[in-house]
Protein backbone atom coordinates (compact mmCIF):
# COMPACT_ATOMS: atom_id res chain seq x y z
CA UNK A 1 0.00 0.00 0.00
CA UNK A 2 1.23 3.64 -0.96
CA UNK A 3 0.53 6.38 0.95
CA UNK A 4 0.50 9.76 -1.12
CA UNK A 5 0.41 13.48 0.42
CA UNK A 6 -0.38 15.63 -1.87
CA UNK A 7 -0.92 19.59 -1.06
CA UNK A 8 -1.14 23.38 -2.34
CA UNK A 9 -2.82 26.54 -1.33
CA UNK A 10 -5.68 25.57 -2.14
CA UNK A 11 -8.45 23.31 -4.20
CA UNK A 12 -5.71 22.92 -7.50
CA UNK A 13 -4.67 19.80 -5.73
CA UNK A 14 -7.44 17.96 -6.67
CA UNK A 15 -7.36 18.06 -9.95
CA UNK A 16 -4.10 16.56 -9.35
CA UNK A 17 -5.90 13.47 -6.99
CA UNK A 18 -8.58 13.08 -9.72
CA UNK A 19 -5.75 12.53 -12.33
CA UNK A 20 -3.99 9.93 -9.90
CA UNK A 21 -7.18 7.85 -8.89
CA UNK A 22 -8.24 7.68 -12.53
CA UNK A 23 -5.26 5.10 -12.97
CA UNK A 24 -3.57 3.63 -10.01
CA UNK A 25 -5.41 2.71 -6.31
CA UNK A 26 -3.53 4.62 -3.57
CA UNK A 27 -4.21 6.18 -0.22
CA UNK A 28 -4.07 10.00 -0.55
CA UNK A 29 -3.80 12.82 1.80
CA UNK A 30 -4.71 16.15 0.83
CA UNK A 31 -3.70 18.93 2.36
CA UNK A 32 -4.71 22.57 1.23
CA UNK A 33 -2.88 25.06 2.79
CA UNK A 34 -5.73 28.03 2.64
CA UNK A 35 -3.61 30.03 5.18
CA UNK A 36 -0.89 30.68 2.51
CA UNK A 37 -3.56 30.93 -0.79
CA UNK A 38 -2.41 32.13 -2.80
CA UNK A 39 1.37 30.94 -3.75
CA UNK A 40 1.34 33.00 -6.79
CA UNK A 41 1.70 36.46 -5.00
CA UNK A 42 4.33 35.13 -2.72
CA UNK A 43 8.14 36.05 -3.10
CA UNK A 44 10.81 33.04 -3.51
CA UNK A 45 12.10 33.65 -0.09
CA UNK A 46 8.33 33.22 1.35
CA UNK A 47 7.83 30.31 -0.94
CA UNK A 48 10.45 28.20 0.45
CA UNK A 49 9.84 28.82 4.03
CA UNK A 50 6.05 27.83 3.23
CA UNK A 51 7.50 24.62 1.48
CA UNK A 52 9.64 23.21 3.98
CA UNK A 53 7.04 23.96 6.94
CA UNK A 54 4.86 22.18 4.97
CA UNK A 55 6.82 19.26 3.57
CA UNK A 56 7.99 18.68 7.40
CA UNK A 57 4.74 19.00 8.73
CA UNK A 58 3.08 16.25 5.96
CA UNK A 59 6.65 14.01 7.04
CA UNK A 60 6.12 14.37 10.78
CA UNK A 61 1.99 13.73 10.29
CA UNK A 62 1.64 11.46 7.86
CA UNK A 63 5.14 9.72 7.10
CA UNK A 64 4.12 9.12 2.98
CA UNK A 65 5.80 7.38 0.37
CA UNK A 66 5.62 10.48 -1.87
CA UNK A 67 4.76 14.15 -1.37
CA UNK A 68 3.62 16.30 -4.54
CA UNK A 69 3.44 19.34 -4.53
CA UNK A 70 0.14 20.50 -6.08
CA UNK A 71 1.79 23.49 -7.90
CA UNK A 72 3.40 25.04 -10.49
CA UNK A 73 4.07 27.88 -8.98
CA UNK A 74 6.58 26.96 -6.21
CA UNK A 75 7.78 23.52 -8.86
CA UNK A 76 8.89 26.13 -10.83
CA UNK A 77 10.20 28.66 -8.35
CA UNK A 78 12.44 26.49 -6.28
CA UNK A 79 13.29 24.34 -8.71
CA UNK A 80 12.56 21.31 -6.24
CA UNK A 81 14.26 18.07 -7.03
CA UNK A 82 13.72 14.48 -4.94
CA UNK A 83 12.98 10.81 -5.40
CA UNK A 84 10.15 11.34 -2.83
CA UNK A 85 8.76 14.83 -3.83
CA UNK A 86 6.87 15.08 -7.44
CA UNK A 87 6.58 18.40 -8.66
CA UNK A 88 3.83 20.15 -11.32
CA UNK A 89 6.09 21.86 -14.52
CA UNK A 90 4.31 23.15 -17.41
CA UNK A 91 3.82 20.41 -20.00
CA UNK A 92 6.22 22.20 -22.58
CA UNK A 93 7.22 19.69 -24.71
CA UNK A 94 4.56 17.65 -25.15
CA UNK A 95 2.92 21.60 -26.34
CA UNK A 96 5.60 21.69 -28.97
CA UNK A 97 4.85 18.55 -30.47
CA UNK A 98 0.63 19.18 -30.58
CA UNK A 99 1.04 22.96 -31.74
CA UNK A 100 0.66 23.60 -35.52
CA UNK A 101 1.11 27.41 -35.43
CA UNK A 102 4.35 26.83 -33.50
CA UNK A 103 2.48 29.60 -31.34
CA UNK A 104 2.25 28.11 -27.58
CA UNK A 105 0.63 29.84 -24.71
CA UNK A 106 1.70 29.20 -20.75
CA UNK A 107 -1.18 30.19 -18.39
CA UNK A 108 0.43 30.82 -15.08
CA UNK A 109 0.80 33.07 -12.04
CA UNK A 110 2.14 36.47 -12.06
CA UNK A 111 5.03 35.38 -9.89
CA UNK A 112 6.03 32.64 -12.00
CA UNK A 113 5.46 34.77 -15.55
CA UNK A 114 7.92 37.52 -14.12
CA UNK A 115 10.15 34.83 -13.02
CA UNK A 116 13.52 34.37 -13.97
CA UNK A 117 13.41 30.38 -12.95
CA UNK A 118 10.73 30.08 -15.77
CA UNK A 119 12.80 31.02 -18.47
CA UNK A 120 15.85 28.58 -17.14
CA UNK A 121 12.87 25.79 -17.24
CA UNK A 122 12.12 26.66 -20.56
CA UNK A 123 15.97 26.42 -22.01
CA UNK A 124 16.48 23.31 -20.43
CA UNK A 125 13.13 22.08 -22.04
CA UNK A 126 15.21 22.39 -25.04
CA UNK A 127 12.43 23.07 -27.35
CA UNK A 128 12.61 23.76 -31.47
CA UNK A 129 14.00 27.77 -31.87
CA UNK A 130 10.66 28.02 -34.12
CA UNK A 131 8.68 27.72 -31.61
CA UNK A 132 7.60 30.90 -29.45
CA UNK A 133 6.36 30.62 -25.88
CA UNK A 134 3.77 33.68 -24.61
CA UNK A 135 3.55 34.06 -21.36
CA UNK A 136 0.04 35.07 -19.85
CA UNK A 137 -0.41 35.64 -16.00
CA UNK A 138 -3.53 34.22 -15.12
CA UNK A 139 -4.09 34.70 -11.77
CA UNK A 140 -7.34 36.39 -12.35
CA UNK A 141 -8.39 32.95 -13.32
CA UNK A 142 -6.99 31.05 -10.42
CA UNK A 143 -9.10 32.93 -7.99
CA UNK A 144 -12.26 32.14 -10.34
CA UNK A 145 -11.51 28.43 -8.68
CA UNK A 146 -10.76 29.21 -5.54
CA UNK A 147 -13.45 31.81 -5.09
CA UNK A 148 -15.84 29.02 -6.23
CA UNK A 149 -16.85 31.06 -9.19
CA UNK A 150 -16.00 28.38 -11.43
CA UNK A 151 -19.01 26.53 -9.79
CA UNK A 152 -21.77 28.95 -9.28
CA UNK A 153 -20.99 31.78 -11.95
CA UNK A 154 -19.89 30.36 -15.02
CA UNK A 155 -21.40 33.11 -17.06
CA UNK A 156 -19.10 35.39 -14.96
CA UNK A 157 -16.12 33.07 -15.50
CA UNK A 158 -16.82 32.59 -19.59
CA UNK A 159 -16.88 36.85 -19.28
CA UNK A 160 -13.90 37.01 -17.23
CA UNK A 161 -11.83 34.28 -19.43
CA UNK A 162 -12.77 35.87 -22.65
CA UNK A 163 -12.14 39.34 -21.78
CA UNK A 164 -8.38 38.06 -20.47
CA UNK A 165 -7.65 35.57 -23.13
CA UNK A 166 -9.55 36.39 -26.56
CA UNK A 167 -7.38 39.07 -27.25
CA UNK A 168 -3.77 37.05 -26.91
CA UNK A 169 -4.69 34.22 -28.73
CA UNK A 170 -5.94 35.87 -31.87
CA UNK A 171 -3.05 38.13 -31.87
CA UNK A 172 -0.19 35.59 -31.48
CA UNK A 173 -1.69 32.75 -33.47
CA UNK A 174 -2.25 30.79 -30.45
CA UNK A 175 -3.32 26.97 -30.58
CA UNK A 176 -2.25 25.38 -27.91
CA UNK A 177 -1.46 26.06 -24.18
CA UNK A 178 -0.50 24.57 -21.15
CA UNK A 179 -2.48 24.95 -17.94
CA UNK A 180 0.58 26.06 -15.66
CA UNK A 181 -1.56 26.18 -12.75
CA UNK A 182 -3.75 23.47 -11.47
CA UNK A 183 -6.33 25.18 -10.41
CA UNK A 184 -6.93 25.85 -14.14
CA UNK A 185 -7.76 22.01 -14.79
CA UNK A 186 -10.78 23.20 -13.47
CA UNK A 187 -12.05 25.75 -16.05
CA UNK A 188 -11.05 23.49 -19.23
CA UNK A 189 -14.78 22.81 -19.92
CA UNK A 190 -14.93 26.34 -20.17
CA UNK A 191 -11.69 26.99 -22.00
CA UNK A 192 -12.56 24.74 -24.58
CA UNK A 193 -16.18 25.70 -24.96
CA UNK A 194 -15.04 30.06 -25.42
CA UNK A 195 -11.64 28.61 -27.60
CA UNK A 196 -12.46 25.48 -29.30
CA UNK A 197 -9.53 25.79 -31.78
CA UNK A 198 -6.89 25.97 -28.99
CA UNK A 199 -5.63 22.79 -27.41
CA UNK A 200 -5.55 22.89 -23.54
CA UNK A 201 -2.84 20.68 -21.88
CA UNK A 202 -3.27 19.41 -18.25
CA UNK A 203 -0.24 18.97 -16.02
CA UNK A 204 -1.76 16.74 -14.15
CA UNK A 205 -1.93 13.96 -16.58
CA UNK A 206 2.15 13.85 -16.39
CA UNK A 207 2.06 13.75 -12.70
CA UNK A 208 -0.35 10.86 -12.31
CA UNK A 209 1.79 9.06 -14.90
CA UNK A 210 5.03 9.53 -12.99
CA UNK A 211 3.39 8.44 -9.48
CA UNK A 212 2.09 4.90 -11.31
CA UNK A 213 5.57 4.36 -12.58
CA UNK A 214 6.69 4.39 -9.01
CA UNK A 215 3.44 2.77 -7.14
CA UNK A 216 2.61 0.23 -10.00
CA UNK A 217 3.28 -2.61 -7.91
CA UNK A 218 2.35 -1.37 -4.22
CA UNK A 219 -1.16 -0.05 -4.93
CA UNK A 220 -3.63 -0.30 -2.86
CA UNK A 221 -6.99 -2.51 -2.83
CA UNK A 222 -9.08 0.86 -3.41
CA UNK A 223 -8.60 4.63 -3.40
CA UNK A 224 -9.08 7.00 -0.07
CA UNK A 225 -9.03 10.50 0.34
CA UNK A 226 -8.34 11.86 3.52
CA UNK A 227 -8.58 16.04 3.64
CA UNK A 228 -6.73 18.41 5.99
CA UNK A 229 -6.86 22.45 5.76
CA UNK A 230 -4.89 24.87 7.67
CA UNK A 231 -7.44 27.87 7.72
CA UNK A 232 -10.99 27.84 8.12
CA UNK A 233 -12.42 25.07 6.34
CA UNK A 234 -16.26 26.01 5.82
CA UNK A 235 -15.77 27.98 1.96
CA UNK A 236 -13.64 24.86 1.47
CA UNK A 237 -16.12 22.44 2.55
CA UNK A 238 -18.98 24.20 0.12
CA UNK A 239 -16.87 24.15 -2.54
CA UNK A 240 -15.72 20.60 -1.93
CA UNK A 241 -19.51 19.43 -1.74
CA UNK A 242 -20.98 21.15 -5.23
CA UNK A 243 -18.06 19.20 -6.63
CA UNK A 244 -18.94 15.84 -5.00
CA UNK A 245 -16.56 15.67 -2.25
CA UNK A 246 -18.48 14.94 1.15
CA UNK A 247 -15.26 14.07 2.87
CA UNK A 248 -15.33 15.60 6.57
CA UNK A 249 -12.29 18.24 6.62
CA UNK A 250 -9.65 18.39 9.60
CA UNK A 251 -7.96 21.35 10.87
CA UNK A 252 -4.06 21.26 10.11
CA UNK A 253 -1.97 23.85 12.16
CA UNK A 254 1.24 24.75 9.99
Amino acid sequence: MTRIAVFDSGLGSLSIIRAIQKICKTEIIYFADRKNFPYGKKTKKQLKRIMEKSIDLLRTEFNPDLIVIGSNTPTIMLELTSKKIIGVNPPIKKASLISKTNNIGILATEVVIKSRTLSHYLKKCKISKKIKIHKINASNLVQLVESGNFIENKKYCKKIIRSSLKENFSKNNIDTVTLSSTHLSFLKPILKSEFPKVEFIDPADNVAEKILKTVKNRQSKKNSLKIFSSDQTGKLTKNLNRIGIKNKIQFLSI
